[in-house]
């Protein structure tokens, strides 16, 4: 009776135990929250996981789809042995690409061509038995005409008119002072030259000036000079 308690208790505790592993034992995956696109270009539906366990040749790579506003699931896409299986009937027909690599624990898909209509959740779910266990992982994507403006685009567009309008302001500065100095130095030179001709000018009036003087008392000495020579004369004949 005691062995078949103790056995009892021992089954307990294995069950217990199994019961509370730490999660990071289980498959996780991983994929982006939101993804962006525009009519008529392809997303990037990326899908990645770890797994405890060595990749097997049994892993499978499976995508849903569900569209905003319905509660209606499809399956889209599945990859088991090594082959991928694309839904070739559905809203995504010949337009689902595998770019999945799962050695390299990959399960990612390109969607071509986006419409409006593919606003929806898309849900990956990877299996690597006997590692099954674990939570699928979802990415919504946005389809939009043009592509969406982001905080950040608009911080950059408001950086780069402010940066521009300072070297456009800074430019402007600059050929005004470089203008003015200009006109300065053609004021000064003007007015140098305005001086040049009005000191030569003088300087000529001032050598006219001296000359007449001088001439004046060269006549008035010549005058005297002949004026002493004629009473001389005069005696001599008286003289005679």
């Amino acid at each position: 009776m005691e062995s078949l308690t103790s056995s009892r208790c021992l089954l307990g505790l294995v069950v217990l135990s199994a019961l509370t592993l730490p999660p990071a034992l289980a498959i996780e995956v991983y994929t982006a929250r939101e993804v962006h696109g525009t009519v008529g270009s392809q997303a990037h539906l990326s899908c990645t996981f770890w797994s405890s366990e060595w990749i097997s040749d049994d892993i499978s790579v499976t995508w849903h789809y569900q569209p905003d506003n319905s509660r209606s699931t499809y399956s889209i896409f599945h990859y088991s042995k090594g082959q991928a299986h694309i839904d070739d009937t559905g809203i995504f027909k010949d337009r689902i690409e595998w770019v999945g690599y799962p050695r390299s624990k990959d399960g990612s898909i390109v969607v071509h061509n986006l419409e409006y209509g593919d606003n929806g959740t898309f849900t990956c779910d990877v299996k690597n038995p006997p590692d099954v266990v674990g939570k699928s992982s979802f990415v919504h994507l946005l389809v939009y005409d043009k592509g969406p403006v982001r905080a950040g685009m608009v911080l950059g567009i408001i950086i780069g008119a402010a940066l521009g309008l300072v070297i456009i302001v800074a430019l402007l500065a600059y050929l005004i002072r470089y203008c003015w100095l200009r006109r300065q130095i053609r004021v000064q030179r003007q007015l140098s030259a305005l001086e040049r001709g009005k000191l030569h000018k003088l300087t000529r009036g001032s050598k006219g000036s001296r000359q007449t003087p001088l001439l004046s008392m060269l006549d008035q000495t010549r005058s005297f000079k002949s004026s002493d020579k004629k009473p001389k004369g005069l005696g001599d004949s008286r003289k005679k």
